[in-house]
């Protein structure tokens, strides 16, 4: 198999495993850079798209020979011509992706000026996704340059620089965020019409909905500027800051809430502990690829690393607040056998069943679901998955607060001793085994 397939191969692996459609006006530098092909962009055009590549201070260099400036070169690809362009070069060993029929050309360094330089737009009036590649079929040749990319749709008079599929982001993101704001009022007067029944978690939970309700503005005004300017003017940074708070407030509310901590006891066990220690360093790692993966893109060449570390880590943060859930559990069980407290454990166990239950539903819509929404929808409706992730997330927060709120007599303080025979039974049963 040629290093053209193995590469194609590999591109089409990033294609269906990981999903990206950016848009931003972006200057990237190349520094002697030897591979065969380059992904830069991956975009949903309509019948109005244009793509405009910019490249200056250009040099190439060869070990083995003068580099023929033809077989270096910019071009577009669809995901339907990608499995074409596959074939072809699996039936010819000297094949170089530029001469292929199945691509949209662009230009070669051949038409490069007397300075090295280029800046040409080019109109895509057949809509599909298309993949902005650089092409160097040349072996052993260095390549170093200083590109500058911007790639639209026109909406009437005025430039899109969002993918066909994402354009309707700003106002999704920013009709959630009105939800959370009002969520965040309604729990405020909740907590404040419950001051007995109300534990230090409440206050953390308050924290998160207002970090969810901060990053949705963030990523609703990030996304509206990248829209209409080409460039986030500084919300990407808040919106990154916000999603790092909110996203390891919610993996510690979720620890916290499985621990019974504030609500059944004022205190963490040492594992308890040790999950904290665990998850919170870790959102540290994942918040910091997050940034890698979403500032850079795959031009760089540990852009798939970067993409694995940050699934490593969510897998691993997933698994690790399951187990204080478990652990209250069991410890439950135990517990209604000598306390004589039956009914009230039954109640507790059962809540603590539920929310078990919910956490592994969201964890799973929101990593499973929505990642074969992405894959599977058409590049047009990609808003969709950004829609079912963030009903999955509002469904999510309503069912564990509501569980969890300060009202008197909530199941967590159950103090009901009727029917403890009847209790004792069902515990003696199977049916909170994990």
């Amino acid at each position: 198999m040629s290093k053209i397939a193995i590469l194609l191969i590999f591109t089409l692996s990033i294609h269906l495993l990981l999903p990206f459609s950016t848009a931003e006006i972006k200057n990237l530098q190349i520094t002697s850079d030897t591979r065969p092909m380059i992904l830069f962009e991956k975009f949903g055009f309509t019948h109005f798209g244009h793509v405009k590549v910019s490249i200056k201070d250009v040099t190439f260099t060869s070990t083995l020979s003068q580099p023929d400036p033809s077989r270096l070169g910019f071009f577009l690809l669809s995901d339907e011509a990608l499995i074409q362009v596959l074939i072809e070069s699996e039936t010819n060993s000297n094949f170089c992706v530029l001469d292929s029929h199945y691509i949209q050309n662009l230009f070669t360094f051949k038409e490069l000026v007397s300075k090295n330089s280029f800046n040409q737009s080019y109109p895509v009036s057949a809509p599909n996704e298309y993949s902005l590649f650089f092409a160097n079929c040349q072996a052993e040749t260095q390549v170093t340059m200083t590109v500058r990319t911007e790639i639209y749709n026109l909406d009437g008079n005025e430039k899109d620089y969002l993918s066909a599929g994402q354009t309707q982001l700003p106002m999704l993101y920013f009709f959630f965020s009105l939800a959370y704001l009002v969520f965040v009022g309604v729990w405020v007067y909740v907590c404040a019409s419950n001051k007995l029944s109300m534990h230090r978690i409440h206050l953390l939970m308050a924290g998160l909905l207002l970090m969810k309700a901060l990053n949705l503005i963030c990523a609703a005004e990030d996304k509206h500027y990248v829209k209409v300017t080409g460039t986030p003017h500084g919300w990407d940074v808040l919106f990154y800051i916000f999603q790092f708070i909110r996203v390891t407030l919610l993996f510690t509310v979720i620890v916290l809430i499985g621990t019974g901590w504030s609500f059944l006891k004022p205190f963490l066990q040492e594992r308890e502990k040790k999950v904290l220690m665990i998850v919170i360093p870790l959102q540290v790692i994942a918040n910091v690829a997050s940034v890698v993966i979403g500032e850079t893109g795959p031009f760089i060449k540990d852009w798939v690393t970067w993409n694995q570390v940050f699934l490593l880590i969510d897998i691993v943060c997933c698994c690790a607040i399951i187990f204080p859930i478990v652990w209250s559990i069991r410890g439950l069980r135990e517990t209604s056998k000598t306390d004589g407290k039956a009914a009230r454990n039954l109640a507790k166990l059962t809540l603590f069943r539920q929310f078990y239950i919910v956490v592994i539903g969201y964890l799973y819509f929101t990593r499973i679901v929505v990642f074969a929404l992405r894959t599977i929808s058409a590049y047009k409706y990609q808003w969709v998955s950004n829609a079912a992730e963030e009903i999955a997330s509002l469904a999510f927060y309503l069912v564990m607060f509501y569980m969890f709120r300060p009202v008197e007599k909530n199941l967590y303080f159950v103090l009901d001793e009727e029917d403890e025979e009847a209790a004792q039974q069902i515990l003696q049963d199977e049916e909170f085994e994990l």
